[in-house]
Formats: C-alpha cells, sequence, structure tokens
C-alpha cells in the first residue's frame, strides 16, 4: 500500500510539472528569452545580474513543485551566462500570511548552489539537507564547468581534502579526475576552489588557485553563477560585487512597464555590469513599495529601472 501511495503521489507531481510547462505562454516567454539574449551576448568583460524575489517559490504549491521552479531558475540562468543571482528578502510578510514555516531563502539558496556545483563535488560539499529532498526533479545544468572525467580543459573546479601535506606544499584537492591534485595554496578542507592546471605530473596533478572569474575572463567561456542574498531592492541595486559604481544598466520587468513592442533590445545602451530585476508575488512595485530606504512609492517604481514590460496584458 506504500508503494502504491508513492506511485500515486509521483504520478500527481508529474501532472502538476507537464501542467506547469503547458501554461507557459511561448509568446511571453519568447520576447523575455529575447531581452536576455541581447544582454547575454555582450559578453566580453561584462557581467550579467539578475534579481529574484524569494517569495516566487511560494507561487508553487508543494515542496517538489518548488524545487522545480528553482531548478527552471537554474537551468535558464545558466543558459543565458547569467554570472550573478541576487535572491531578495521579501518572504517576511508573505510567509505569514501563507504559514509557512520553512526558511524559504534557505532552500532557494541551497537548490541554486546544488545545481550549480559540478556533481563530482556535490558529496564533498552538500551533506542530507531537507532543503535537497526533492533534487531529484530538477534539470542537469550540464554547464561548461561540470566536466566529465574524460574532458581536458585547462581549469576545473575542484575541493579541498582532508589529506597530509608538507609545509609550505599547498593543499591536495579533488578536481574529478582519477589523480588528486595539489595546489599551491594552503586551504581549509572542504574549501570549493578553482584550479588552473600546470603541466601533468606522473603522480598527481598540479595547479594554482585562481578567481572563478578567470576562465571566463581568459578563455571566454562561462563558469556558472554565484549567488547573493539581498535584504531589500536597495540592497540587491546598491550593492555590486564587481564594482563600486554599481550596476550600470539595471532592468526592471513589470506589466506596467513601458510596452517591449516596437522596442530594439539590441539599442541596449553599452554596459559593463547589467541587472535585470523580476518582480515576486506583488510585483516588482510590491518591492518598491516594501523597502523603507527608498523614498519612492509603487507609482514611482519606473524611476529605478530601464523600465519593460515582457507580459502581455
Amino acid at each position: 500500500m506504500e508503494s502504491a501511495s508513492k506511485l500515486s503521489k509521483l504520478v500527481r507531481i508529474s501532472k502538476a510539472i507537464r501542467k506547469l510547462r503547458s501554461n507557459s505562454h511561448s509568446k511571453n516567454k519568447s520576447r523575455a528569452i529575447g531581452l536576455c539574449r541581447v544582454v547575454a551576448d555582450r559578453y566580453a568583460d561584462t557581467t550579467l545580474s539578475i534579481g529574484v524575489p524569494a517569495s516566487i517559490v511560494l507561487n508553487a504549491q508543494s515542496a517538489e513543485l518548488q524545487t522545480y521552479l528553482v531548478g527552471q531558475i537554474a537551468r535558464a540562468a545558466s543558459i543565458f551566462r547569467v554570472d550573478e543571482i541576487v535572491i531578495i528578502n521579501d518572504c517576511e510578510s508573505v510567509r505569514e500570511k501563507s504559514k509557512m514555516k520553512r526558511d524559504v531563502v534557505s532552500f532557494f539558496v541551497k537548490n541554486l548552489e546544488y545545481l550549480e556545483t559540478p556533481q563530482y563535488l556535490r558529496k564533498a560539499l552538500f551533506p542530507v539537507l531537507p532543503e535537497l529532498q526533492y533534487t531529484g526533479l530538477m534539470n542537469p545544468l550540464d554547464a561548461p564547468h561540470h566536466l566529465r572525467q574524460d574532458e581536458e580543459s585547462p581549469y576545473r573546479e575542484g575541493v579541498v581534502i582532508d589529506r597530509p601535506v608538507k609545509e609550505g606544499k599547498g593543499s591536495w584537492a579533488n578536481i574529478g579526475l582519477k589523480k588528486e591534485c595539489q595546489v599551491d595554496v594552503r586551504l581549509a578542507t572542504g574549501t570549493r576552489i578553482t584550479v588552473k592546471l600546470a603541466e601533468h605530473n606522473p603522480k598527481h596533478y598540479t595547479g594554482t588557485v585562481v578567481s572563478s572569474l578567470e576562465p571566463k575572463r581568459v578563455l571566454g567561456k562561462y563558469w556558472g553563477y554565484t549567488i547573493r542574498v539581498a535584504e531589500n531592492l536597495l540592497d540587491a541595486l546598491s550593492n555590486c560585487p564587481y564594482t563600486k559604481s554599481g550596476y550600470d544598466l539595471v532592468i526592471g520587468t513589470s506589466d506596467k512597464g513601458q510596452s517591449h513592442e516596437g522596442l530594439e533590445f539590441k539599442e541596449l545602451p553599452t554596459y559593463s555590469h547589467a541587472m535585470i530585476m523580476f518582480g515576486g508575488l506583488p510585483g516588482i512595485e510590491g518591492l518598491v513599495e516594501g523597502d523603507e530606504g527608498l523614498p519612492l512609492d509603487r507609482a514611482e517604481s519606473e524611476r529605478l529601472f530601464k523600465y519593460l514590460s515582457l507580459i502581455h496584458i
């Protein structure tokens, strides 16, 4: 009886996921994709960030569907080479209304981190967590840095392992190959690193620890996204990790924004660090209204962004 109950539950989940897919409006999706593609195509020496309110997870009706929703966001971010996902913690009032006890932000972040991490590192970096209970429902990213054992690359992601090493000889790391790699820096066990490989030693690999931005800068290859949690909209927009001057192109999406019809996305201004901000359940206007640090009301939201409507109402 128990196995039949589980099978019945999986069938219901599968039907709900198919319904979620079928309800997507292809016209609206293509418009959003058009904007993301133009921004992503200006790739060299630029970064692309997206801002996503954590409350959108509450729009799904079960933990399984919420996990699947986060997986779709991660996959879209990977396809369009998003460098940074900013999760805005707007869940307090929403959680009170929904009576949801789980930490939505932690759930969102853990699942995004799990998918971005290469498969060979997950066991070392992620203990068994309730937030990751349904990760099997998420589609794999298969991102360029998710290298298989037989794939060659001058860079690989790794994790520092607990193996004795002489003083001044750095650390040992698992980089997803048959042999371990000795890196040049002494780091704590369990630290995730990006390794630039040196010439192959017959006994083991050697390499240097580099910035995770280097593969993109040197090879022009997408190397995953980072995740930042912001307490409000102002925090999300003002704490750009790439430069003190902040994001120089900020786009807000709303059904109340300027219609995208007739707008040439290729006319976007030159930028170094772009941010595309998406609204939560109450829309992007709700983020503005709920931020006490912004002297604006809902009606004045468009003053913050190049304000576009990607959903035809």
